[in-house]
């Protein structure tokens, strides 16, 4: 059972995979482990008296995975010639790949978007209510025997939905791709030349012949967006960098902060030289006010103060007595108080 347990650590290539995939791939086993207790295949729990520790892995994305504005645009122009202009294969996939760089879509997730779940102004910002995901899995691992099955979104309840603001260019991406090609069963944006739903297989392969038309040599044998996933990447690190607050992004994209501030934290250009600037400038104006009561303070520049003027003692009237005069054998003196008067 620990060579069991060692094998879940790792992927197939043999590096060891993120510390969520360990956990899942375990809970699997103990899972299979108490149903074979429970059919009398196991007399025991063999994992019970192993000790296994989860490997934490820290997976950050990598700065040269990502494009600049520029950049991206470029690519999404590229894509519209691929496979010819007449045949349109490209031209179905560019708002694609626009969902996931200008509103940070995941791939499963840009492939489920609807056109009812979508509000596509004619200027300015839209919405897109996210409720499910189209991931490609195989026909072995789903319900129906297909290769998409419809689920929920990622690390979410089933019926949990999450809005996402469409920027004034993505909301004219889409509603050219509404009115040159229509919609699929469900309202679907986009879809193959068949009808059906775009497969990974599809999109990766339009992806990569699009870098080859829009990047140099250099870029092209690079990491540079080498997946379209890393489309999303780019979104993230943008917005991140350009300011925006990091609750705000991680709830656009579906993420926690942790998680977020975990994974892009070398991604943030220049933050660091902002932080930098920001604090200069505080201390500076500390400066300039310590410097301002300097010159006011004599002492600091060897005067010497004049003398304080005396103040005068408090003086206390008399009490008033009453009954007879003072000093005499069984007369009390009155219990009013003395009044000051400080001069």
């Amino acid at each position: 059972m620990r060579g069991v347990l060692q094998a879940l650590r790792l992927k197939q290539d043999g590096t060891v995979a993120a510390a969520e995939t360990q956990r899942r791939k375990r809970t699997t086993l103990v899972n299979s482990v108490r149903y074979a207790i429970e059919l009398g295949r196991l007399r025991a729990d063999p994992l019970a008296h192993v000790s296994w520790r989860i490997t934490e892995t820290v997976q950050q994305v990598d700065p040269c995975v990502v494009v600049n504005p520029a950049q991206a645009r470029s690519l999404l122009c590229a894509v519209s010639y691929i496979g010819g202009y007449e045949r349109a294969r490209g031209r179905r996939l560019v708002g694609l790949f626009a969902g996931m760089y200008y509103a940070g879509l995941r791939p499963a997730e840009a492939v489920a978007v609807t056109l009812p779940d979508c509000d596509l102004p004619a200027a300015g910002y839209g919405t897109a209510v996210l409720h499910a995901t189209r991931p490609s899995v195989g026909k072995k691992w789903t319900d129906s025997g297909r290769n998409h099955d419809l689920r929920g979104l990622k690390s979410r309840p089933p019926s949990d939905t999450r809005v996402v603001p469409l920027p004034p260019e993505l909301v004219r991406l889409w509603r050219e791709s509404v009115d040159t090609f229509g919609t699929a069963d469900g309202g679907r944006l986009f879809f193959n030349e068949k009808g059906g739903i775009v497969g990974s297989s599809a999109y990766d392969r339009a992806w990569h012949e699009a870098r080859e038309l829009a990047l140099p040599p250099d870029l092209v044998a690079s990491p540079l967006v080498a997946r379209p996933y890393d489309l999303r990447h780019s979104a993230l690190s943008t917005w991140l960098n350009a300011g925006v607050d990091p609750t705000e992004v991680a709830e656009r994209a579906g993420n926690s902060v942790e998680v977020l501030m975990t994974r892009y934290a070398k991604c943030l250009y220049g933050r660091q030289a902002l932080a930098n600037r920001r604090i200069d400038a505080l201390l500076d104006e500390y400066g300039r006010k310590t410097v301002h009561l300097l010159a006011v303070n004599p002492v600091a520049h060897g005067i010497s103060c004049p003398a304080r003027p005396r103040v005068r003692r408090c003086q206390r009237e008399p009490a008033p007595y009453r009954g007879k005069e003072p000093g005499r054998r069984g007369e009390m003196r009155s219990a009013t108080a003395p009044r000051s008067v400080c001069g």
